[in-house]
This record gives C-alpha cells, structure tokens and sequence, in this order.
C-alpha cells in the first residue's frame, strides 16, 4: 500500500528542497521556541465535526461579496512578504495563479515586486501595510493602494515591535542581493525586519488611516473581542482574527480560540475572517463553523508558489476547495449560513 501524502504536505516538501535553507527558515520560523506555530495547526486537528445528514447537497452555494468583491469561495491569500525569495516567479506568479482560480490576493507591504508592477495581471486585490513612522511614507502608500485600484488596504495591529524569531535570525541576517521591498524603496528600510515598526501606534492612529481612504481598511492581528470591538468603532470595515502565524510571541491563543468571541463582539457589523494555521478544507469549515465569514491562508501557497510557480498557487488553492466542498456536503450544508456551530462536537449553539 503506497504511503499517504497529503498533496499540500508534497507541495511543502517540494519547496522545501528547491528553496535556500536561509529563505526556508524565513518563511517557516516562528517567534522563540515556535510553540504557536507547531499548534496552529495542530489545533485543528482536535476539533470535532458533527455532519447531518438527510440534506440535499446536490448544489453548493458558497460564493458571497465581501470588500466590493465577488468572492466564490471564503479563502483569501494573505500578505506575504519577499516572496523572491522563495521562487523566482515571486508575486507575479501569486497574482497570476490567484486570479486563475478567481481568489483574492493580499499584497504585502514588503512585496519584492511593486504592486504597480503586479496591479495589471492580479484580479480583484488588497493592499497590506503597516503604519510608518513616517505618517508621509504610510500615506503615500494608502495613495498607491487607490492609484493601483487595491480593493481595500489591510493593516497589521499586532507587530509594534519585531517578534523574536531565533530561528529566521540564525538562517538570514540580510536580504540577498538584487531582492528588496520594493514599494519600500523611497522609504529606506536598513534591516531584514523591524525597520519600518512603529510602537507607538495607537486608535488614534488607525482613525487617521479610516480618514485617509473611501477604501475599506481591514484590520489584521485582533484576537480579543474589545479590540474587535474597538477596531469597528474605530471605522474599520472588517477584521481579521490573527496571531500572526505564530511569529510575532509565543504562547500566544489560537485564532480558533478567539474567532467566535470576537464574532459576538462584532455582531455582523463588519466581516470577520481568520487565518493560522489553516491546511485542510476541514479547516475552513471549522472556522466558519464558529464565526469567521472568510479565513486566509499563508505558507501553503508559498509552498505551491516555490514548487511550481503559478501553477502551484492555483492548484493549492484548487486543493483547499475542493475539500471544502466535500466536507460541506458530507456535514450536510447546502450554503454558508448552514455552516453553524452545531457542525463542532461540544459547541454550545
């Protein structure tokens, strides 16, 4: 009997022996002793679902509009960042295999290609960022994200200051040459990581971005329910349940942990989405199950992208879907909203 191999455990296995061990531990390192990273994952695994049955599931609904966008399946790319130096097909080939399979890409902050070079050939997309210390610099990005035409710009709320990532330090001390940030240039970034972090961030701060832009601003990194709740005071038009892979603190609770709270906090006044450590369609299910209305993957579609390119992205992707579609059917929801949290073993409804 051949040995099972989950075909996103191939894809990392595959990018594991074609990228540079420096840029591997980039991308898979997490903060200190990578505790959260190892159970973001791991986490899944516990939940239980309970299917029902007696459903007809012959058709699947699972588009919905979300930030302006007609999104057919609530799987989005998140930002990340320097992706030349996973493969040489870089962002270009992320835009190029999400928008083959009509899914939203978000571009990092830190792309090391330039969102005016990607805009053209990425679909439907949103910009990350970071507030600058350089309240111009933060502005001229928010600027770029319209002149683009960026759907809506994600910011991060939850790296005031660089995670201690002793692993990604002893593999990478500098970037390697003829790779940068590119829509950083004019913003003078000296160092791999942290340059660019403001800790003095606040509200207030995050009010001034709202003010800046007729675009959505989606905040990313909120686990507790008064900083979701927060944040939509704040004028945020949704917000993305984080703990930034595990990379920013360890120990840190699982986004899991924290979705359904926060969920209630925001009571459908903004979309909420989620991301860490998803890697099965079961995953997806679990985190709408409890809340989420979308959730966000990272590292698989590196893996997909270091693989294969294009290609590799898209077919992740096609990967995560149809398993989703198949554990929508086999729990009996014929659309999103049958997704509830009667579908998890111990859930109280």
């Amino acid at each position: 009997m051949p040995e099972l191999i989950h075909p996103l455990d191939a894809y990392r296995a595959q990018a594991q022996q074609r990228m540079d061990p420096a840029a591997w531990a980039y991308l898979n390192g997490g903060a200190v002793d990578e505790l959260s990273v190892q159970r973001n994952t791991d986490l899944f695994r516990e939940i239980r679902l309970v299917p029902r049955v007696g459903v007809d599931v012959g058709h699947l609904l699972t588009s919905q509009q979300m930030f302006g966008i007609d999104v057919a399946f609530p799987l989005l790319l998140a930002p990340t960042a320097l992706q030349r130096l996973f493969s040489d097909a870089g962002e270009q080939g992320t835009v190029e295999g999400a928008r083959s399979t009509d899914t939203v890409t978000v571009i990092s902050m830190e792309s090391s290609v330039a969102t005016r070079e990607l805009a053209e050939s990425a679909g439907p997309f949103l910009q990350h960022l970071y507030i600058q210390r350089d309240r111009k610099l933060t502005e001229d990005l928010v600027r770029m994200a319209e002149e683009t035409g960026a759907r809506g710009i994600v910011v991060t709320l939850d790296n005031p200051v660089p995670g201690i990532r002793y692993r990604q330090d002893a593999g990478m001390t500098a970037l390697p040459a003829g790779i940068g940030r590119a829509n950083l240039e004019s913003g003078g970034v000296p160092t791999l990581t942290g340059g660019y972090l403001d800790p003095t961030v606040t509200w207030a701060d995050i009010e001034w971005l709202v003010s800046l832009t007729d675009l959505p601003v989606i905040g990313k990194g909120i686990l507790h329910p008064d900083d979701a709740d927060r944040a939509v005071r704040a004028g945020v038009g949704g917000v993305i349940v984080s703990n930034h892979g595990g990379r920013n603190i360890d120990t840190v609770a699982h986004p899991m942990e924290c979705v359904r709270a926060v969920t209630e906090s925001v009571a459908g006044r903004v979309p909420v989405l989620l991301d860490g450590g998803i890697r099965r369609g079961t995953d997806i299910l679990k985190a709408l199950a409890l809340g989420a209305d979308a959730v966000l993957i990272g590292r698989p579609y590196v893996w997909g992208l270091a693989a294969a390119g294009a290609a590799g992205v898209a077919d992740v992707i096609r990967i995560l879907q149809d398993e989703f579609h198949a554990a929508m059917a086999m729990c009996g929801a014929a659309t999103l909203a049958d997704i509830t949290p009667a579908l998890i073993l111990g859930s109280d409804q």
